[in-house]
Formats: C-alpha cells, sequence, structure tokens
C-alpha cells in the first residue's frame, strides 16, 4: 500500500476516537465504520488500533485486512503503542512480548508510523531519576521497532495546568523532548509527535520548528487554543478546531513543516472544543476536515 498519496506531503488524518462519540475500533465493524467515516468525511488517512488490526488479520488475513482500506482508498497512517510501556513491569514485559508481532503487521500495512504521549510531570521520580527512567524503558521499545522498519514519535505535554499541582516536573517542551530523542535515538527510529496545542503551550516558536529536519518529525495532531485565556492556564481537554480562532498560528506552524519537508498525517484533535460537542460523529468529521482543508490551501498544499 501507498503510505502517502500524490507524493511528498502532508495528508489529512483522522482520529475518530478523538471526537465527541467516537470510538476506538475494537472489532471488524468497528473499523469498517472508522474507514468509511474517513472517506465520507473527505480524508486520507485513519489512525488505527494495532491490535484490533493484528487481531483481525490473524482471524482472516492482512490480505483482507489491506482490501478493506483500499476499497476506500483510505490509508492506515499511524498506531499508539500501548500505555502499557508506563506500567508495571509485568506489564511492561508483556508489551515487549507482544510489540513485535504488531511491528510487522504494521510493517506488512505499511503502516510504519507509532507514537506515545509522555506526562509532563511525576510524583515519584524527580527530572534526572525520570529521564534516566525513559530511556531505560523506551529503548527496548525502538529497537523492536527498528527491526521492522518502524518510527516512533514522542509527544511532550505543553499545559502548565498539567504539572503545576505535581511533585516533580518533566519534559514539557521541544528542547527537552529533542534530547530525550538524541539519548534513546536509534538509527533515526525516534522522533517528535509534534501537537500545535503543546507546542503552543510551551511557548514554542517557528524557529524551533525550522531547526528541525523534516524526518525527525513522525506525526502531527492540529488543533487551536480557546480565545481569551492565558497560555499558562490553558487546559489540556478544552482545544478547538484548527484554526477556529486564530489563537495559534497554524499557517506558519504548517508552512514551516512544509519547508523542512514533513511528508505525514496531520490529524486534528480539537479535544473538548464545545462547537463539535454539539454536532453529530460524522458533522464533527467533517468540520475538522474542512479546516484541516481551508488550512492546506493557505499554505500551498494540494
Amino acid at each position: 500500500m501507498n503510505s502517502r498519496k500524490g507524493g511528498k506531503k502532508m495528508f489529512k488524518n483522522l482520529c475518530v476516537w478523538a471526537l465527541p462519540g467516537g470510538q476506538v475500533p475494537r472489532d471488524e465493524p468497528g473499523l469498517r465504520s472508522n474507514i468509511e467515516l474517513a472517506k465520507l468525511t473527505g480524508y486520507d488517512s485513519t489512525e488505527i488500533k494495532i491490535e484490533t488490526v493484528h487481531q483481525l488479520g490473524n482471524e482472516k488475513s492482512l490480505e483482507y485486512v489491506k482490501g478493506l482500506f483500499l476499497e476506500e482508498g483510505i490509508i492506515p497512517a499511524g498506531w499508539q503503542v500501548s500505555d502499557a510501556w508506563r506500567g508495571n513491569e509485568e506489564e511492561y514485559q508483556q508489551l515487549l512480548k507482544m510489540l513485535p508481532l504488531w511491528a510487522e503487521t504494521a510493517q506488512k500495512l505499511n503502516c510504519k508510523r507509532s507514537f506515545i504521549w509522555i506526562p509532563n510531570a511525576s510524583d515519584e521520580r524527580n527530572y534526572y531519576e525520570n529521564f534516566v527512567w525513559h530511556i531505560k524503558r523506551l529503548k527496548p521499545i525502538v529497537s523492536i521497532l527498528r527491526d521492522y522498519s518502524c518510527r516512533l514519535g514522542l509527544e511532550w505535554q505543553g499545559p502548565k495546568t498539567l504539572r503545576i499541582h505535581r511533585k516533580y516536573e518533566f519534559i514539557h517542551d521541544m528542547k527537552g523532548m529533542l534530547q530525550l530523542c538524541e539519548a534513546i535515538d536509534q538509527n533515526n527510529t525516534v522522533g517528535h509527535l509534534l501537537d500545535s496545542f503543546h507546542w503552543y503551550t510551551s511557548y514554542g516558536t517557528l524557529e524551533d520548528i525550522k531547526s528541525l529536519r523534516g524526518d525527525q518529525v513522525i506525526y502531527i495532531h492540529l488543533n487551536d487554543a480557546p480565545k481569551g485565556v492565558p497560555i499558562d492556564e490553558q487546559i489540556d481537554w478544552k482545544r478547538e478546531i484548527p484554526g477556529s480562532t486564530g489563537v495559534i498560528d497554524l499557517v506558519g506552524f504548517l508552512k514551516v513543516l512544509h519547508e523542512i519537508g514533513y511528508n505525514g498525517p496531520v490529524e486534528p484533535t480539537a479535544i473538548g472544543s464545545e462547537i463539535l460537542e454539539k454536532m453529530s460523529l460524522q458533522e464533527a468529521a467533517k468540520a475538522n476536515c474542512d479546516a484541516l482543508e481551508k488550512l492546506f490551501q493557505a499554505v500551498g498544499i494540494s
């Protein structure tokens, strides 16, 4: 399957469970519904639940799974590594046992972009201890993914409101994430999941993004921020449809990504948007896609 449409450029990606009423596809009907929604509302691709896709491939065949995507002309764009990487040792070891199977499935689907999000604070470990702990946990994961030509995007959390009441702060900006990527990187297998809201709430600049190579960015989440809320008071689960408020310079954000050569999925994640909450699932998906298309046109991405 092709990893992108129409050459090396960004493309519109659906994450159905980031929408009000959206459900994680845990079986074939759910997967079909997800793919059909992406097609119906104008997306090029969709995020997948790798565990569901792997199971369906075992029950039927991977060619059957590929056919579900090909039938609608939708690309499987990426997948989240299970949060078990942050769990206890037993949960972590179980993840390491299953990850090669999931990564092999992803490789055969040509869905080689994976990602995780990293909490920006801790009550158990200070910054240095947490940094070392993350290297220890993530290096084996990255090594497995590398064996199957998959890459891992790491997402930091920007909002101060997420860490202000915790005992120890942790990575919450691009500088800190670059350091972690450098510490665990194995042949350019690890990079950034760059979220516009987290970039904004960490006081990120366009120059920060310009300092990256296109292949250092693996995945993009795109959303706007509410008006009238100071940066340090922004709430993680209160975001807006991309470009709807203009609080975040999303045209500049996408333009710089385009200039550095990023050529992957752009996924709207307007979590908590009151406008979307009033819509049906299909209406909300379409509203986000239309917003992406408008921004793409402003940047000159066909």
